[in-house]
């Protein structure tokens, strides 16, 4: 039986892990990228927009980073660990997690997928107008779970149809139609799988936000906390300037109701009690009005023009004569001796 020997670590790798170890105790901010079919060109100007922001890429292989992992003292790695898929490589920040996983999405770009490789996620095929004429093509589509017809002399994809699921590998038919079509379920770039802060781990699928809903969610939790505390009548910063004028209006409407006299309801309340004494004189015979009241009818109801002296000015069309609440208390006193 031969014997198994074992074989010392070379001193470029115990360097690797060294560094890597450095720099899990540095920053506070640990990402997991997968850089499966990234090309090299596309690598580089992206390691360098990276550095630019103080942010650090650096690959190695699985088995060094889980070496790097086991000597460094920051909890969670070994979580971390799990999510080590494709190509990986470490991403080391003290940039907000959140920030740093829009960069790299905004950094992507789409590509056509090739055959052999796994579907990132659902591959679907919308529904709608194709470019291709009536013919073979038909069963092809078909062939791959895609119902067509035929409209306007060219052949379209009658439903949405599921082509491939996440994690399918593709074939070279499947490929090739979804080339012809114009999809693009591929994305290039630097793919975050994982980040690690404060020994928790944030997925992909708690990083990816959409920042409009999210917005509109804040925006609609803040309209309602208010319109509750306004029910509820709950006094704060943001509330009680409203509440404060809601009450005046209503002790403004609760005097007016009942007659209570104050500065806020003098003049209304005189306005409301002259129109109403000018209504019930208006209904008497003028017999029944004094010499007093029916002067207070004629400061109401001006003289028609045809009764002013001969050299009298004509009023202005649509002039009228501003009452004052004085006016109002004269007429008063007038109606009622």
């Amino acid at each position: 039986m031969t014997p198994i020997i074992a074989v010392e670590p070379s001193q470029k790798k115990k360097d690797a892990v060294t560094v890597f170890v450095k720099l899990l105790d540095e920053y506070p901010i640990i990402g997991i990228v997968d850089m499966t079919n990234l090309p090299a060109k596309q690598l580089q100007t992206m390691r360098a927009k990276l550095r630019a922001q103080g942010i650090i890429l650096k690959m190695t292989k699985h088995r060094l980073i889980n070496k790097a992992f086991e000597q460094s003292k920051k909890n969670g790695l070994d979580k971390l660990s799990q999510h080590i898929k494709g190509m990986p490589a470490l991403i080391f920040t003290k940039e907000n997690p959140f920030a740093l996983f829009k960069l790299l999405k905004k950094s992507q770009s789409n590509a056509p997928i090739k055959a052999g490789q796994t579907a990132p996620e659902d591959i679907i095929v919308p529904a709608g107008p194709t470019g291709f004429a009536p013919g073979p093509v038909i069963g092809e589509l078909g062939s791959v779970g895609i119902k067509t017809g035929v409209e306007d002399g060219k052949i379209a994809v009658k439903e949405d149809s599921k082509v491939a699921s996440a994690g399918d590998t593709v074939s070279a038919k499947l490929a090739g139609l979804l080339t012809r079509l114009g999809i693009e379920p591929m994305r290039i770039g630097l793919s975050l799988n994982a980040v690690l802060e404060n020994g928790e781990i944030l997925t992909k699928s708690v990083l990816d936000i959409d920042e409009g809903t999210y917005r509109e969610n804040v925006l609609r939790a803040h309209n309602d906390a208010f319109a509750l505390a306004m029910e509820l009548g709950w006094a704060c910063k943001e509330t009680v300037t409203p509440m404060l004028q809601t009450a005046f209006m209503d002790a403004v409407t609760l005097s007016l109701e009942t007659g209570v006299v104050n500065t806020e309801t003098i003049k209304p309340l005189l306005s409301k009690a002259y129109a109403t004494c000018l209504a019930l004189s208006g209904q008497l015979p003028d017999e029944a009005l004094s010499a007093e009241a029916k002067a207070a009818q004629s400061v109401a109801a001006p003289a028609p023009v045809a009764d002013a002296a001969p050299d009298a000015p004509a009023a202005k069309s649509g002039e009228k004569k501003d009452k004052k609440p004085e006016d109002a208390a004269a007429g008063l006193g007038a109606l009622f001796g």
